[in-house]
């Protein structure tokens, strides 16, 4: 298969060229050169896709695309009507954030065909995954939409999922450790590389449709515990309710002063708990999360620099230690 791949220098488009490279296919991946490297033995050929799409690039019998702006993905798509596309597009398209369990029937917001600056209108993110999608379903002879959820693992440039893996890591010299939320939320996340494989696979096989990318909803308890599992800890976990977190201060999702994992419930309760049934069915295989702990672990500890949000080492005694006078 001549697949070519929009990006693939940069966390799950590089995943998807390298387990394509695996497989044995010929792949090109193009992108401007600025962040990151495409995996040996791919092609490259640079180019901004602000400023167009190269005449050069076509005769591909598959295409695997991560882009927002829909601008850029209506002139790919014009360019390579003839290929299948696999377009990747998030479960933030969704109108309904708060119900647990829903499938790719949900109803998913408005579309928005405007290039937006994130940095300006970060609400725009899905409005334009949506208007992506549509574009492709309506441009490509055929098409897999996959809206993944939490994607973790190594080489993750957002630290959203990182930060469990590092703290767990350093819970022998501190094995107190703060745990958000009730132990049955539910949560749910799909290892970057199990991604990029199955992505590869929807090429292969051209299958179409549209698909949530996630593993089952789980316990954030039993989550938590696989990840002490593969990072070799033993935590004295000590669970500290949503209310007190958010009357602290404390940041859900990402970012400085965050808890990765927790979202408030009930208003985020469905963000972390769809129905991936159809996914699986296509053939989406999970590796267990003790394995992606270990192995993000491992890439961390590997890579100066690399990616950690979440709550500081200081900042999480601080809240444990308020948590415990509340309950004294």
């Amino acid at each position: 298969m001549k697949l070519l791949v929009l990006g693939g220098s940069v966390f799950l488009s590089r995943a998807a060229a390298a387990a394509a490279l695996a497989r044995g296919h010929d792949v090109t991946c193009a992108n401007r050169g600025l962040t990151g490297t495409v995996p040996p033995g791919a092609h490259v050929v640079r180019f901004d896709r602000s400023e167009g799409f190269p005449a050069g690039l076509r005769d591909f019998d598959a295409v695997i695309d991560v882009a927002r702006h829909p601008s850029r993905v209506q002139a790919a798509v014009e360019a390579l009507p003839e290929a299948h596309w696999v377009f990747v597009s998030s479960i933030s398209v969704y109108a309904d954030e708060a119900t647990p369990g829903q499938t790719t029937a949900a109803a998913t917001v408005e579309p928005r065909f405007d290039d937006v600056d994130l940095k300006v209108d970060p609400s725009a993110y899905g409005p334009m995954k949506v208007a992506c999608e549509q574009l492709v379903a309506e441009g490509a002879g055929s098409a897999a939409l996959v809206r993944p959820g939490l994607i973790v693992g190594p080489g993750d440039p957002t630290g959203r999922f990182t930060y469990w893996p590092v703290r767990l890591g350093r819970a022998a010299g501190s094995p107190a450790v703060l745990a958000p939320g009730e132990p049955g939320d539910l949560v749910q996340a799909i290892d970057v590389r199990d991604l990029g494989e199955w992505l590869v696979e929807l090429a292969e096989t051209r299958t179409a449709g549209t698909f949530d990318a996630t593993s089952p909803a789980l316990p954030l308890a039993g989550v938590l515990a696989q990840l002490a599992t593969g990072c070799g800890a033993e935590p004295d976990w000590t669970w500290v309710p949503q209310d007190f977190l958010r009357a602290h201060g404390v940041a859900p999702w990402a970012g400085p002063g965050s808890l990765p994992l927790w979202v408030p419930r009930p208003e985020l309760g469905g963000l972390l708990a769809h129905d991936p049934a159809a996914s699986l069915a296509a053939g989406l295989r999970l590796r267990p999360f003790a394995d992606t702990a270990r192995d993000t672990l491992g890439w961390v500890r590997a890579t100066p620099g690399a990616a950690v949000a979440g709550l500081t080492a200081a900042e999480e005694d601080a809240l444990l230690d308020a948590w415990r006078k509340t309950r004294s």
